[in-house]
């Protein structure tokens, strides 16, 4: 069987193409999870990575989980006890992973995103969509929850009151909508989806890598602590990033007024 994940590398960007595009890239039934887990793995260890392209292969981003092989959960009348264990070592391995990704994270949304298609989306730092893409939190169109995270991830990107419409109608919104309610942060014209994607992720990767990993740390924990705890995090955060060889040469960059030339990292 082909792997699930295409792994690209080009200078510090990593592209993950999922492609399984005659099942619409689906993340379960499939070896979705354990490739996102070791793509996790590696881009964490390598220190050359400094930014991370999601898409997907063909018409859809994600379709999320294969919904054909849902029937064999109450026609094969499997304990609720291996079902639990299923997900949790299984689809719920996928949040765990990419949206702890210490690496800047760019979705680069090209067709639908439906149910945990979506969610995986929200996992993402930044979210660019293709004209062609849409939306949905469709879980209870099929008579179940979001059993990988949704619940959590989705209030944080587009606030409460969108997040529950959307997860109680089940209804998808469109490229534009996404926009307006601030899912993605810009909407392009399919064919230069990668194009804008490549561009936006070669920006970040032009910054040192250790302050990018550390700054979006940052931004993960100032989701969830204290302002207090996160300026204690950030002072010796700082404390590191004042004595990086990074950091002097931008600073001496900007003072003889040229571009910094940073070392590797």
């Amino acid at each position: 069987m082909a792997d699930f994940l295409i792994y690209e590398q080009h200078g510090a960007v990593v592209t993950l193409t999922m492609n399984e595009p005659e099942l619409r890239n689906v993340l379960t039934g499939n070896s979705a999870a354990r490739e996102f887990v070791q793509a996790c793995e590696r881009i964490s260890a390598d220190p050359s990575v400094r930014a991370v392209i999601v898409t997907g292969a063909g018409t859809a981003f994600s379709s999320g989980g294969n919904v054909k092989d849902m029937r064999r959960f109450f026609e094969q009348q499997i304990d609720p006890a291996k079902i639990r264990d299923e997900y949790r070592h299984g689809i719920q391995r996928i949040p765990l992973a990419l949206y702890n990704l210490e690496v800047p994270t760019i979705a680069a949304v090209n067709g639908p995103a439906i149910g945990a298609g979506c969610d995986l989306t929200c996992m993402c730092d930044i979210r660019i969509a293709s004209e062609r893409a849409t939306f949905a939190e469709s879980f209870v169109r099929v008579g179940i929850v979001p059993g990988d995270g949704g619940a959590w991830l989705l209030p944080r990107v587009v606030g409460m009151s969108k997040a529950a419409e959307m997860s109680f109608t089940g209804d998808a919104i469109d490229a534009a909508q996404a926009l307006a309610c601030g899912l993605v942060s810009r909407v392009v014209p399919h064919d230069a989806l990668m194009d804008e994607a490549r561009k936006l992720a070669e920006r970040i990767a032009r910054n040192p890598g250790p302050t990018l990993r550390m700054t979006k740390r940052l931004l993960r924990e100032g989701q969830h602590v204290r302002l207090e705890s996160l300026l204690e995090l950030s002072a010796g955060y700082q404390a590191i990033a004042h004595r990086t060889p990074h950091h002097a040469e931008a600073v001496n960059a900007f003072i003889e007024k040229r571009p910094p030339v940073f070392p590797q990292d």
